[in-house]
């Protein structure tokens, strides 16, 4: 028996004992619903992922569907997964598939992959999981599992790393039972090879692991190297007009919280009320500055400082011109997309509102 052919008896013996096998995604695995789990999937854990992906499938149960909604309907659902460019990513696919491919999922592992957000590892998932044709992935999980049982130096990130990895996934992969032994990978390396406290003892593949044997399990794969984080600094403006509205900008469509909803940002020496003036055709007075609110990105970090201001008399109607603002009702919220920090200042300003109201 080569050496590939038993890693992969290995793994699918685990998996036949250990495997997760009813993953909302998996009762009906077709190639749209196993393509949306994949995406959520990426940063992302599947406990988390669970809710979001029936609630999605709910709204959305084929890709037509999808490609047919709005944008808001789309991000909206999406709120609180983060990393905003997957759902953006997801409707633009979806909309390519209704227009380029008659609303069938493509079948073509080229065609897959020059999908909006999808690289070579999820086009492989995609189609080993949903088909069972043999493509080799190389998630997060599977670059641990094979970087530690196959003593791979260096940052996975890395390109000469990468290939090697690549080669190494491709030989492993068997021409049978293809959708289990990704999903097994996937399994391994989510459950037992985890990034810390690997349960070594309850690996399929102990025998022959580099990193076991040597006791380089914390060392593998290379972490990425550490560089510094920056922060940076904004004023958002919540803006409201006595009722329990609040004035929203959707963000541009690229960038941080691309196309989402969220408060004006202003600068830290401008007065609210000069801003109003200048840019909304309103007057306003400013009521508070709460205290600053942080946020991590992949990136940097980002240190919020909410001012809250009142619209002086009836909101002007060019406050709203242009249709990228509106008043957000916080009393009977629109199904907006919006970023997980604007959401819980929302929440705390209709909290301190409706105790004000009382």
């Amino acid at each position: 028996m080569t050496e590939e052919a038993r890693f992969a008896g290995q793994v699918l013996a685990w998996y036949d004992r250990h495997g997760r096998r009813d993953l909302p995604w998996q009762r009906e695995p077709t190639p749209y619903r196993v393509w949306v789990s994949e995406i959520m999937l990426q940063q992302t854990q599947v406990a988390t992922v669970i809710p979001y992906f029936e609630r999605f499938m709910a709204a959305f149960p084929d890709v037509c569907a999808l490609a047919d909604a709005p944008a808001d309907a789309v991000l909206h659902l999406w709120s609180g997964l983060g990393y905003y460019a997957r759902a953006r990513n997801l409707h633009r696919a979806a909309r390519e598939i209704r227009d380029r491919h008659g609303g069938r999922f493509p079948e073509d592992f080229e065609a897959v992959q020059a999908l909006p957000g999808i690289g070579r590892s999820t086009a492989g998932a995609i189609l080993a999981l949903a088909r069972g044709r043999r493509h080799p992935i190389l998630d997060g999980n599977v670059k641990r599992v094979l970087a530690r049982r196959f003593g791979i130096e260096g940052w996975p990130g890395q390109a000469g790393v990468a290939r090697e990895l690549w080669a190494l996934a491709e030989r492993l992969t068997p021409r049978e039972r293809v959708a289990d032994y990704t999903q097994a990978m996937m399994d391994l390396g989510a459950t037992v090879c985890t990034r810390t406290r690997p349960r070594c003892e309850a690996c399929p593949v102990q025998d022959g692991c580099v990193a076991r044997r040597d006791g380089r399990q914390s060392e593998l794969p290379s972490p990425r190297p550490k560089r510094d984080i920056p922060l940076r600094r904004t004023c958002m403006l919540l803006l409201h007009d006595g009722t329990g509205r609040v004035l929203l900008e959707r963000r541009p469509p690229a960038g941080v919280w691309g196309g989402l909803w969220s408060f004006p940002e202003i600068g830290a020496d401008q007065p609210a009320a000069a801003w109003c003036s200048a840019r909304l055709g309103c007057h306003a007075e400013r009521e508070a500055t709460w205290p600053a609110v942080r946020h991590t990105f992949t990136h940097f970090r980002l240190e919020i400082t909410p001012l809250l201001a009142r619209v002086a008399g009836e909101p002007a109607d060019a406050v709203l011109e242009g249709g990228d603002r509106l008043w957000y009702n916080t009393r009977s919220p629109q199904p907006l997309g919006l970023a997980a920090p604007v959401r819980r200042l929302l929440e705390r300003f209709r909290s301190i509102h409706e105790q004000g109201t009382e």
